[in-house]
């Protein structure tokens, strides 16, 4: 039952990493995050992480 939990949480986390990544090359701006690097960098880890959680439980689903 876990698998499911993985896939919709990597989803969020994925949307999440995506708008901090824009936030942080100032694509998005009006927030203290835009135009800095850290966000800029760290988007794309916290995507990287989120595609993970998918992957993982999309293989439970095709099982």
């Amino acid at each position: 039952m876990r698998k499911p939990v993985y896939l919709v949480a990597g989803v969020i986390i994925t949307l999440f990493g995506f708008v901090f990544f824009l936030q942080g090359i100032g694509v998005l701006e009006g927030s203290a995050m835009s135009n800095t690097v850290f966000w800029s960098i760290a988007g794309p880890i916290v995507v990287i992480v989120g595609v993970v959680m998918i992957v993982f439980g999309a293989r439970g689903r095709l099982r």
